[in-house]
This record gives structure tokens, sequence and C-alpha cells, in this order.
């Protein structure tokens, strides 16, 4: 049954997950950038569905994210890059359940955390790098932590 693989591999990989209903399940996936992601797998009569959310709407330059995300999902494997209604960021996908083993279920969860983690500064900066300059030096203003904002480092004003 393929459920029972899936919960297989997720207790096996000891990876964070709940049930959201009969054969649907939510998994997170820990990261280096985007700290979290939530992964769904949802089994369907024919098909393993695959959704994650990546980030919210950009404020800026959507059509260079977009393009951008277009030529990210040319070279990857087994979801893609795709947006909802309102704009937000998802990872999705869909395979068939014939041949879907151990390692295939692996194989998915392991791009999503790539495609996800790795793309998620270079995605920020493309879609927030205003908002992100502007909280930089804000911080520096008051005195607050600039860690978390240490990857966007470069976007940073000169120093006087």
């Amino acid at each position: 049954m393929v459920t029972d693989l899936i919960e297989k591999v997720l207790a096996d990989r000891e990876l964070e997950w709940d049930t959201t209903g009969p054969g649907a399940y939510v998994v997170t996936l820990p990261g280096t950038h985007k700290l979290k992601t939530a992964c769904n797998l949802i089994v369907g009569e024919h098909a393993l569905r695959v959704e994650a959310f990546v980030m919210r709407r950009p404020d800026e330059r959507h059509e260079e994210l977009w393009a951008w995300m277009l030529r990210r999902n040319a070279r990857m494997y087994g979801v893609a890059f795709s947006i909802d209604a309102v704009g937000d960021v998802y990872l999705t996908g869909r395979v068939s359940l014939k041949g879907l083993d151990e390692d295939e279920v692996d194989r998915l969860l392991g791009a999503v955390l790539t495609y996800a983690d790795e793309s998620f500064d270079t995605m920020l900066e493309i879609g927030f790098g205003s908002s992100i300059r502007r909280e930089w030096e804000w911080r520096v203003k008051r005195g607050e932590s600039l860690a978390n904002l240490q990857a966007f480092k470069h976007l940073a004003p000169p120093a006087p």
C-alpha cells in the first residue's frame, strides 16, 4: 500500500510529519536558507501529488522572477515552480503510483528540499530586494542584529 510506503520512508528518514487526511501528509523539511519547507504528499487514485509552499507573492519584479522560475524548471526533477491565483510561489508535481518505491519518495522529498532551499535567497532578492534594503538600513539605524540578513549583505548601502 502506498501510504505504508510513504510512512516508512518518513519514519526511516526521521522527518517531522503528520497526516492531514486519508492518504495525505504534511512533511517538514529542514533547510539552511529556507529554514523549513512544508511539503504536502497527497495520494490519489493514480498519482502522488507533491505540493510545497516556497514564498508569498513577490512585492516587485514579478516578471523577472517568473522568467527565472521557468528557466530553473527546465533543469528540475519531479517538481516545478508554479504560482497560485494570488501569485504565491509553490513547488508542485505529480508522479505515477506505478513504480513508486522508497528511493523515489526519498528523491522527490530531496528535490523539494534542494529546490526550495537553494533557490530561496535568489527568489527573495528578486521579489523583495527593495524591502530587504529598507530592512537593512532600519536595523543599522537602530543597532539591531543583521545576522539573518547576511545572505543579502551585497544589497546593503555602502558604509559612510
